[in-house]
């Protein structure tokens, strides 16, 4: 995503919980695109904006996707867990339940969009399979970041100390080096 003015920057290693909010507003960008490019393009190729925007959000949930759910797995639920109560453990595991999920659909609107931009169209059935699935991927994703920033991560705010999310932090920069 490009520089905008005036936009907040985003937050740094020393800032894990504003990381993971700010990756949520880049899943929500690239969401946004294949969804919004499954519903206008539909029995025709793609154009070449089309194309890029497509591969774009497409490798951003190859390889961001997956880091992002090993911050949240890795370094943020253990902690919340070793210092929760049942109600957090149960929203973690649905938390972590929605992460494979989300993966096993993404494969398949991967699968689709790298069908379509190589041979140049859908059939009206992969079309119908995309639209469903990227609908699938919007209405989840809504849900999963609701409940990290309105519950998760507020209560893991208060919860963990300074050296946890310090550690945290170390754990983001070692997942990007």
């Amino acid at each position: 995503m490009g520089v905008q003015i005036g936009a907040k920057p985003d937050a740094g290693f020393d800032d894990p919980l504003g990381m993971l909010k700010d990756c949520h507003r880049r899943i929500e960008h690239f969401l946004e695109i294949v969804c919004m490019v499954a519903g206008r393009a539909e029995g025709r190729g793609l154009t070449g904006e089309e194309t890029s925007a497509i591969q774009a959000a497409l490798n951003y949930f190859r390889n961001g996707g997956p880091r992002h759910n090993a911050d949240e797995e890795e370094s943020l639920f253990p902690r919340i867990r070793a210092a929760s109560l049942a109600n957090e453990l149960r929203e973690i595991r649905a938390l972590e339940h929605d992460h494979r999920d989300a993966e096993q659909v993404h494969v398949r609107v991967d699968a689709l969009y790298s069908a379509w931009i190589s041979s140049g169209a859908l059939t009206p059935e992969e079309h119908s399979e995309l639209a469903a699935a990227t609908g699938k991927l919007k209405a989840l994703y809504a849900q999963h970041i609701e409940i990290e920033e309105k519950v998760v991560f507020p209560r893991a705010a208060e919860m963990l100390n300074p050296r946890a999310i310090a550690a945290m932090g170390q754990e983001f920069k070692e997942r990007r080096s």
